[in-house]
């Protein structure tokens, strides 16, 4: 009886001990977990925690969610838990610098009102009258405000990056300045756009630009880079005059830093106007006098190739669409980037269309330091080729010669160097509508009165990236923009803004959300199936090609024998032999075709069987393995009882 009571109260202490187990956990270590995930992908970054150390006033982070909505929503309700709870991690990180409310704005309610006061957006939701709000509002001591009006799942990826830099806004309300020279509309509107008076929304690579930066356009002729400017960046700088370039350089030698982005052939650049059809067809872009003094250099009349990280693109030949690699346009992978740089550590792929390279001279007094290169694949073709709009793509792949090593497509300059107006400043140039001889404007009095100083050589290292692409900027090559309740959503499908992003950061001197936003990627790519795909494809290219031509001359002599019929073309009667070679080539076009088949279906053998391969060791493999294991340790302990068994004792 006493036993019987003893198991009982054992069992219920037991009991007792597990719920107080439970609310324990659940009251005291709820922000208690492990993160297995290769780059951390669920555990505050370092630079967020930089940032947080280093806040001197407080910020205060309303988080609207429509919590009596989302219960419903599975998918959603996930992805809110996964917000609150990082947002707990800025509160605890910050040492309560970072105050969290979170708020349900319920329908007609003065929350409600506050929510749309703000700016935040309400989502309808199908079948009810109520809105889903999930967006953040974040205010500072001086009640300066950062909106995210709806914190969409599409950019789930980037939520602890849109947050940090919301803190990292209200922490620093003044913005690094950066001079912009471009000659393409990538902050929304070009020159002859502007002629037209037409207006287009910015490059999405500027919207993100212009959240952390305070943005300020240079003229093509300035003489003068001004001198709150604290970054200069160039997009595809065109005929540049002396005046400019001096500019430049001198901004350079100063101690000013500089990211700039040349190319042998602007996709993106816009095509002159009918009124204008004698300019000269080129869409390239260098500043050769100014790469010298830095000690690098870069060939504008060539572009690079490289078949081993080409993207596809679509064709149509004689009424079938291909897709072919096509070697110009570049998916360059993480394992091609400087992983040592914080520009591009722990990037995604960045992608890029008919490229240029850049190289150090042998004279450098500089460092140059590669940030994304090629393959040792890698070709170089003539870029007038890419100007003929009618050019066919496979003339590239059966001219693809290989020089041998890499390419570089951005570097990093580092080092002392000398003025590339070694005599002076240039003479003034004469501009249209300037003032006659002898007559001076009150600018040109103000620039006599202080005249700067003429730098011969850098005061301190320069520190320039160059990149030799321009369209690794535009949208259609990294990211997709869609429309959503009137806001504007970026979803990139490659890392080409945040490079961008990095690359300023960097130069300006903050590097704390670099590591913010460098998270890796929640998309884990099939490295292994995307290399048997570049086998296949190098190993039956060859073949299709061959099987094309045959089928072509054979649909060309059926043509031919259907016009050499007897009696003219009205006539409908063939003779025997007429007869015979058309069976015969009929019977040779179905041949080929059924080789072109095998050949495609031979692209997907190899594929197929890894498939196979990585399914049976997932689903079977790992089960079988344990369970021969167990059987194999029950197998051993019988016997050892059965020996221990059959042991006399002494």
């Amino acid at each position: 009886m006493n036993t019987k009571v003893f198991s009982i109260a054992g069992l219920l202490a037991a009991l007792a001990l597990l719920f107080a187990v439970n609310i324990l956990s659940s009251s005291v270590f709820t922000a208690a977990r492990v993160d297995l995930t290769e780059n951390r992908l669920f555990t505050l970054s370092e630079g967020t925690r930089k940032i947080l150390a280093g806040l001197e006033e407080p910020i205060t982070i309303r988080l609207y969610l429509s919590e009596h909505l989302v219960r419903n929503l599975p998918a959603i309700n996930s992805y809110a838990t996964r917000i609150k709870g990082l947002l707990d991690e800025y509160g605890r990180a910050s040492n309560g610098m970072v105050e969290v409310h979170i708020i349900d704005p319920e329908p007609f309610s003065e929350d409600e009102d506050r929510a749309v006061g703000y700016g935040l957006t309400g989502v309808p939701l199908e079948g009810g009258d109520e809105k889903l709000y999930m967006g953040l509002v974040g205010t500072n001591s001086v009640d300066d405000e950062d909106i995210i009006p709806f914190l969409s799942t599409s950019r789930e990826s980037f939520i602890e990056y849109d947050i940090t830099r919301m803190v990292y806004n209200l922490s620093s309300p003044e913005l690094p300045v950066i001079g912009l020279l471009t000659g393409l509309p990538i902050n929304g509107m070009g020159p002859q756009a502007a002629l037209r008076g037409v207006s287009a929304p910015a490059w999405a690579v500027m919207e993100q630009v212009e959240k952390l930066f305070e943005v300020q356009t240079i003229e093509a002729d300035a003489a003068q880079i001004p001198e709150e400017v604290d970054v200069l960046l160039l997009v595809h700088p065109k005929q540049l005059g002396d005046s400019t370039l001096y500019a430049i350089d001198q901004f350079v030698l100063a101690g000013g830093r500089a990211l700039v982005f040349i190319d042998p052939h602007s996709e993106s650049e816009q095509a002159p106007p009918q009124a204008m059809p004698m300019l000269p067809a080129t869409r390239k872009s260098e500043l050769a006098k100014l790469f010298t003094a830095w000690g690098v250099e870069s060939d504008p009349e060539k572009v690079v190739g490289d078949l081993q990280i080409a993207a596809k693109v679509r064709m149509q030949r004689q009424q079938q669409i291909l897709t072919i690699d096509y070697p110009v346009w570049l998916n360059a992978l993480p394992e091609l980037f400087d992983q040592d740089d914080t520009v591009t550590a722990e990037l995604g792929n960045i992608t890029f269309a008919s490229a240029g390279y850049i190289q150090p001279l042998e004279t450098a007094t500089t460092t140059f330091r590669p940030l994304i290169q090629t393959t040792e694949n890698a070709a170089l073709f003539e870029a007038k080729r890419l100007l003929d709009p009618n050019a066919d793509p496979q003339e590239l792949l059966r001219d693809y010669v290989p020089v041998g090593h890499a390419m570089v497509l951005a570097a990093r300059i580092e080092g002392p160097v000398k003025s590339a107006f070694p005599d002076g400043p240039p003479p003034v140039e004469a501009k249209a509508g300037d003032a006659a001889p002898g007559a001076s404007s009150d600018q040109d009095k103000d620039a006599e009165k202080q005249p700067r100083e003429h730098l011969t050589e850098s005061r301190d290292d320069i520190n320039v990236i160059v990149v030799a692409d321009t369209d690794i900027l535009a949208d259609r090559f990294w990211v997709q923009v869609q429309e959503f309740l009137g806001n504007r959503i970026a979803i990139p499908s490659a890392a080409n803004g945040a490079f961008m992003v990095n690359a300023l950061d960097n130069l300006v001197g903050s590097n704390d959300l670099i590591s913010v936003r460098n998270r890796g990627s929640f998309i884990r790519p099939f490295q292994r199936v995307n290399a048997l795909r570049r086998e296949a494809e190098l190993e039956f290219r060859q073949k299709e090609q061959e099987l094309m031509l045959r089928l072509d001359e054979t649909e060309q002599r059926l043509v031919e024998l259907e016009e050499s019929k007897q009696g003219g073309e009205s006539s409908l009667i063939l003779s025997p032999e007429q007869q015979q070679e058309l069976v015969r080539f009929r019977q040779e076009k179905i041949a080929i075709r059924k080789d072109l088949r095998d050949v495609r279906r031979n692209l997907r053998r190899d594929i197929d069987r890894l498939d196979t391969r990585l399914k049976f060791i997932n689903i079977a493999l790992i089960p079988i393995l344990i369970g021969i294991g167990g059987l194999v340790a029950g197998l051993w302990r019988i016997r050892r009882r059965r020996y221990h068994a059959g042991t006399p004792a002494h």
